[in-house]
């Protein structure tokens, strides 16, 4: 058994953590590997992609990505948070030819990948930093709500007949009133034992991957209603983009692939780079992607029992150089998933050798058992990504932001009705421009919007003392951010807040994790001050105010310096 602080030392990539891991990270991988073939597919496909697509993502995020990245135990590899963006560039770059807009939005992912990698070579890592907490937890629950909108036609075996969002939302009842009896029954039994599956306890049952069981059960019921044999004909996506001699043969309800392993690859078509709509999908696909692999990236480092960092700006590069390649021949880009990667840590994972072997299992399945593949119901893969998709925008996300203030909970509905309404570029926009508002209506002056002013003080050996004047916010932060994450561990930080004048849930989150993480390395750090505000709400995080504003609200209002600018 491997040391905590063996593991904290070894490198992230490299035949040593292969050589004394091999085993662990083996069985790991592939436990992972059963949870992403299904995963992969659907996602592709609900991506407007072909299900390959998801494959090959996943592929080369674990054989590639796996020995560049910067982090030990993330799985790399398609996510449902990116279905949106994608499904949104295929339409609105192919205009209603599927085949022409999965291209061009291949060419959209390379450019977008290329932006990727300069921003972790120009130490971008802490992208997620410039977003307001409550507004990235309601664009992934937009997401979720749209996942579950559009996925939930596809349980029922129904085919909707808008393609917007509300559209699909208002068609849910019709979709139920007319379902397919027997597609319905293989969506809704997946759904039931994904939600049996998460209350189960036992030891054994629960290194069963559910999205196998769903799988298994649903190609089960498949063989038992004959399929294969009934030409019922269901919207499937992905018959589109495969040429009439190159179907595996079957009806519409079953996974579509190519019998020649190479006709699954598809190059990118550069013909739209001069549009305004290829370069909204570029910035939406590289900007949901980073956030997201970012934030996974660093939520998955909390779950790592051995306690090591992730380099994220190494990371985000090499996520990069996978979705560059990944789309190079038709894949979907990739991320550092939360749900394969938390997989990997409970199932004993040491080192980034069990994402390379979850790469290579799937890479062997597809070229040995392609057959397999095509037994698998669409309506099984779809009940896979409505659960995703509530986990995403289930009542407990909209109870935990309530719970941390009132002005939180409206910055998340806002942004997931701005989302809807719009697209996800806007609808995040639309949620950081209400969040600026709420700080000035609390009296913090425009040019401290974006201006931190600290001072940060080596007061004594071993002691870093940081001041904060003013409004410490989402938009002004990351320069105090970026500091303190150079400061050497195993040192005392003491935060003084005393004259603060508003400090952010964001903030406030920041610095409590700061806190913590500080602290299991060796270090100690204090938060000071904090008796002298009155928070929006009762959770420990929320955003607070001076109790007493006095001179400092004037000051704030008229834009008067407090200190000097750290």
């Amino acid at each position: 058994m491997a040391s905590r602080q063996t593991l904290r030392q070894a490198p992230r990539t490299g035949l040593p953590g292969l050589r004394d891991h091999w085993r662990s990270d083996l069985v790991s991988g592939f436990l992972v590997f059963l949870i992403a073939l299904p995963l992969c597919l659907g996602i592709a496909m609900a991506s407007g992609f072909p299900p390959m697509a998801g494959i090959i993502s996943a592929v080369i995020g674990g054989v590639i990505v796996s020995r560049i990245n910067g982090s030990y135990v993330t799985i790399n590899g398609p996510a449902a948070g990116l279905i949106v963006v994608i499904l949104s560039a295929v339409q609105s770059l192919g205009q209603g030819d599927a085949m022409a807009g999965y291209r061009y939005t291949l060419a959209a992912i390379v450019v977008a990948s290329v932006l990727q990698i300069l921003l972790g070579i120009f130490k971008a890592g802490k992208l997620n930093a410039y977003f307001p907490a409550s507004v990235v937890h309601g664009m992934l629950a937009a997401i979720g709500i749209i996942i579950m909108a559009k996925q939930i036609h596809v349980v029922l075996g129904v085919k909707p007949e808008g393609g917007d969002i509300l559209s699909a939302i208002a068609e849910i009842p019709r979709s139920l009133m007319n379902a397919n009896p027997e597609i319905a029954a293989i969506g809704l039994l997946g759904l039931v034992i994904l939600m049996i599956w998460s209350w189960v306890k036992h030891q054994i049952l629960k290194m069963i991957p559910a999205p196998l069981v769903v799988v298994v059960a649903g190609m089960a019921l498949g063989q038992y209603f004959d399929l294969d044999h009934k030409h019922v004909y269901l919207f499937l996506p992905q018959e589109e983009f495969l040429p009439r001699h190159e179907y595996t043969v079957g009806p519409k309800f079953l996974v579509s692939i190519p019998e020649n392993v190479l006709a699954n690859f598809y190059f990118p078509d550069f013909s739209k780079i001069g549009t305004v709509e290829f370069w909204g999908a570029v910035v939406s696909i590289c900007l949901v992607g980073s956030l997201e692999s970012l934030l996974s990236a660093a939520a998955v480092d909390k779950l790592d029992p051995y306690k090591r960092y992730s380099d994220l700006n190494r990371d985000l590069a090499a996520v990069g150089v996978g979705n560059l390649l990944s789309s190079a021949v038709g894949g979907l880009p990739m991320i550092a998933e939360i749900v394969r990667s938390s997989a990997n840590v409970h199932n004993g994972a040491k080192t980034g050798w069990a994402n390379w072997f979850h790469g290579l299992f799937l890479g062997l399945f597809v070229v040995f058992f392609p057959k397999l593949i095509h037994e698998i119901p669409l309506a099984s893969l779809a009940a896979l990504l409505v659960y995703t998709g509530f986990r995403l925008a289930s009542p407990r996300e909209f109870a935990k932001t309530m719970d941390i203030g009132k002005e939180q909970l409206a910055l998340f509905c806002i942004t997931i009705m701005g989302i809807l309404a719009t697209d996800l570029l806007v609808g995040v926009f639309i949620g950081i421009l209400v969040k600026l508002m709420i700080h000035t209506l609390r009296g913090v002056n425009f040019k401290n919007l974006f201006k931190i002013n600290y001072t940060l003080t080596h007061t004594s050996p071993g002691v870093y003392h940081i001041r904060v004047d003013g409004s410490a916010v989402f938009s002004n932060f990351i320069g105090l951010k970026s500091e303190v994450s150079t400061l050497p561990a195993g040192q005392a930080v003491i935060f003084d807040l005393s004259d603060a004048y508003l400090i952010d849930h964001t903030v406030m989150e920041f610095i409590d994790h700061f806190r913590h993480d500080y602290s299991e390395r060796g270090g100690r750090c204090e938060i000071r001050g904090l008796e002298n505000h009155r928070p929006y709400s009762h959770h420990p995080l929320a955003a607070r105010r001076r109790k007493t504003a006095g001179v400092n609200h004037v000051t704030q209002r008229f834009g008067f310096k407090t200190a000097k600018h750290g």
